[in-house]
């Protein structure tokens, strides 16, 4: 039994939620998203709520049970409240800067990293704080991963891209021979 998968998705105000042939469509205003379940679940829009139940009783079915409630209620959520990530800029000379959708960014290479960002998504800088906001989890949380990538941080200066909320264990440097 799905702890997940059994709790329903309570659809808020101004969002609406439509089902037809296994494909879950959700609209807010002109964004529009849609959830394809490829018959693995069934679902039901009852009482401002969204349940999911699954086909069968097999392991498999049962899995993408949850799953498939995860994915909704993320979109659900990313439509009425957007998703951010906060990444930390730490060393000597590393800057970032947002012009429209470019994330210019130096990390102590040669060359400016001039990162494009994809639809939906949006960057702002403050000081050394990358905030990226979008609606979709998926898609913001693989951008703060490729740009934390570019330089990600290292244990004995803490210099790099990180998480806010990413904790960097620190390890002692050489020691000289006496």
């Amino acid at each position: 039994m799905s702890r997940i998968g059994k709790q329903p998705i309570a659809i808020p105000s101004g969002v609406d939620v439509s089902v037809a042939n296994s494909v879950l469509k959700f609209k807010k205003g002109n964004n529009t998203k849609e959830l394809d379940t490829k018959g693995h679940v069934d679902v039901k829009v009852e009482n401002g709520h969204i349940v999911f139940s699954p086909k069968g009783d097999d392991r498999q079915s049962r899995a993408y049970w949850g799953t498939y409630r995860a994915l909704a209620n993320n979109i659900v959520t990313g439509l009425t409240s957007g998703f951010t990530r906060q990444l930390e800029i730490n060393g000597v000379g590393y800057k970032a800067a947002a012009k429209g959708k470019i994330l210019e960014l130096t990390l102590g290479f040669s060359h400016l990293i001039n990162y494009e960002l994809p639809s939906g998504v949006e960057a702002s800088v403050d000081k050394n704080i990358i905030t990226i906001k979008g609606d979709d989890k998926q898609v913001v949380g693989q951008v703060a991963a490729q740009v934390r990538g570019f330089r990600p941080p290292e244990p004995y200066k803490g210099k790099g891209v990180k998480y806010v909320e990413e904790r960097i264990i620190r390890k002692a440097g050489k020691t000289s021979k006496k």
